[in-house]
């Protein structure tokens, strides 16, 4: 009887080492420093409004969870097969953003200079992996958007309508309910007390918050992209109902105790109500699944 072995040869496509070997700590670094320096007033001023500003309260997480994605897909964006090529004409984009930033910080523009640190960053990375490093990162650096707040003049062009709206939600609701209530404007009139729907109370803190999570939940739950485009398309109109069901609801609580309707108990509800606002995004999710399911199902029935 003879005998014979067999020896598997290598695939010379496939990858020699993992991403976490393969990265150039070095370079990251050294880049990362050199980054760091010029913008050192930028990022601290943004990084303190995360702690003192409630609408910014996320922007914590954004940069945790640009990390998190970046390094569960190390493998992919340093795949050997198409390797990541250093191109130094994203010197060119570092030095506009500087300028940028420049521009930003003489003119008290905290959104351009904050975005000029993007304008940087990328032009980093083009400098470390080309284009096709930045094709890779898309999502990721998109999501860094979420950790600026937006420019003041579209801030306040979004929170009047958005008060005047829960107001008026708020005050049909109300009477509905039996419970007197005179609107005028942003200000509703109840017999205990009044009640002001101030920027704070407008829903874009929740609006922004809640697109956010949105977009991060779809990126780690979901694989069908139209699906991921309705639950963020979902989550505008879900914020701006969950914030108009707050102030109904503050406006009841006051009714019986109106010390209900500010301080410690006002903030309870409104971190309540963005529970709730996920669970609603959760349950569309499901549903929207069951639907693609049953559409699917029902298309591959049909007679070809």
């Amino acid at each position: 009887m003879s005998s014979f072995s067999t020896t598997i040869s290598p695939d010379p496509q496939a990858p020699t080492a993992s991403g976490a070997k393969q990265i150039p700590w070095v370079g990251v670094i050294w880049f990362a420093v050199l980054l760091s320096i010029p913008y050192i007033r930028v990022l601290s001023d943004m990084v303190r409004e995360w702690f003192k500003s409630e609408d910014m309260g996320h922007g914590l997480f954004v940069p945790i969870i640009f990390a998190y994605i970046v390094w569960t897909r190390r493998d992919d964006i340093l795949d050997p097969r198409n390797p990541p090529k250093a191109n130094w004409w994203g010197l060119v984009v570092v030095v506009w953003g500087f300028f940028q930033a420049v521009i930003g910080v003489r003119g008290a523009d905290f959104f351009i200079a904050r975005t000029a640190f993007l304008v940087a960053f990328i032009g980093v990375i083009v400098t470390l992996g080309g284009l096709t490093l930045v094709r890779k990162l898309a999502f990721p650096l998109f999501l860094l958007l979420f950790m600026i707040r937006i420019p003041q003049f579209i801030y306040s062009q979004i929170t009047f309508p958005l008060q005047i709206f829960a107001s008026q939600v708020a005050a049909g609701t109300l009477s509905f309910l039996g419970i007197p209530v005179l609107r005028e404007g942003n200000v509703l009139a109840l017999a205990q007390q009044q009640l002001s729907v101030v920027e704070a109370c407008s829903g874009i803190r929740s609006l922004i918050s809640l697109s956010f999570l949105a977009l991060v939940y779809g990126y780690f739950v979901e694989s069908k992209t139209s699906i991921r485009v309705l639950l963020l398309a979902a989550s505008v109109p879900i914020a701006i109902g969950c914030n108009a069901a707050r102030i109904t609801l503050t406006g009841i609580l006051s009714q019986y105790k109106p010390e209900l309707a500010e301080g410690l108990y006002h903030s309870f509800e409104g971190w309540v109500m963005f529970i709730v606002a996920m669970c609603i995004l959760m349950i569309l999710h499901q549903s929207l699944n069951r639907i693609y399911g049953i559409f699917n199902a029902r298309k591959t029935e049909l007679p070809s």
